[in-house]
């Protein structure tokens, strides 16, 4: 059921500056039904994604709960050992950029998406972001066909990739 009385949102951010959307679902809510991520945000960023520096500055926009244990890496240099996996496992935004997969009201990409996405917003983008997270699945194939189930060694940065886009794979 749609939230009756909407919110909305303004972001104020390194990246953003009143950047407005509204929230019209519940909170982990109303997802579309082909759309199932194994991870919520808030888990995502306490496992330790992009290596620590990953949506630092946007803490008052989303609950705070989702960044109470969240792995951020102090100062200005990325730690990777802060990821999940001890790897680092992301191309920078500028390929991201390049190749077209970055739509402006989601400068982070695909994980910013999701946050929103969570938080209740639905968006013109939605369809083509799930399509993304859904061709994820060829990275979850290669770790059932060459990982022996439990060996969270076997596949670092795949696994870790995985994580980024909500995908557990601790029980792969």
């Amino acid at each position: 059921m749609p939230l009756k009385n909407k919110k909305i949102i303004v972001v104020n951010d390194k990246m953003q500056k009143n950047y407005c959307y509204e929230l019209s679902e519940p909170v982990g809510k109303n997802f579309a039904e082909d759309f199932r991520p194994e991870l919520k945000p808030k888990e995502i960023l306490e496992m330790g994604v992009f290596c620590g520096k990953y949506m630092r500055d946007c803490t008052k926009e989303f609950p705070n709960s989702w960044f109470l244990k969240a792995k951020f890496a102090r100062g200005n240099e990325p730690d990777c050992g802060l990821n999940f996996f001890g790897v680092k496992a992301s191309m920078p935004l500028s390929y991201w950029r390049k190749k077209g997969w970055i739509h402006p009201d989601d400068p982070r990409g695909w994980l910013q998406w999701y946050c929103r996405y969570y938080a209740g917003r639905r968006h013109e983008d939605d369809a083509r972001q799930i399509r993304r997270w859904k061709m994820m699945k060829r990275h979850v194939t290669q770790v059932w066909k060459n990982c022996s189930k439990g060996d969270l060694s076997c596949r670092k940065k795949q696994r870790q990739a995985l994580l980024h886009w909500a995908y557990d794979s601790r029980k792969m």
